[in-house]
């Protein structure tokens, strides 16, 4: 399973250069992740409010062409790796054919305090797993 979600770049995203500053790429990328996490019935609220949390550990980012304001840019998001506590999701950022950026984002499965902990069977949904979209 591969989600799909698109955004508009807005002005002040953009640095004195005229393109999207870096940084920014780390909120798009959150925000295809949680469109991701939707799309295979993860309710992320739903699993705050029983106590658990899903943080970000690592981000590798590849910058392969600028994105300036008013680009249309598809976030894509897919599991690539999945544990017993933590996984990957790969994605991208594409304006039309154009890979703009490319991503690896690993993540743990928390607790109330922000310990690492094994995934609930509720919160273990078959879409984290990359076998499950092949």
């Amino acid at each position: 399973m591969i989600s799909e979600c698109s955004l508009i770049v807005r002005t002040y995203e953009c640095d004195r250069y005229g393109h999207v500053n870096n940084a920014n790429y780390l909120n798009y990328l959150e925000y295809g992740r949680y469109e991701f996490l939707k799309t295979i019935g993860f309710d992320y609220p739903k699993a705050i409010a029983s106590g658990y949390g899903v943080y970000v550990a690592r981000v590798e980012i590849d910058y392969k062409k600028a994105a300036v304001t008013d680009d249309v840019l598809v976030i894509r998001s897919w599991p690539v790796k999945t544990g017993a506590v933590s996984g990957t999701i790969a994605q991208e950022i594409k304006r039309g054919d154009e890979l703009v950026a490319a991503a690896k984002v690993t993540w743990a499965f928390v607790d109330a305090k922000g310990t690492p902990v094994k995934i609930p069977r509720e919160w273990d949904l078959p879409g984290l797993k990359p076998e499950s979209n092949t």
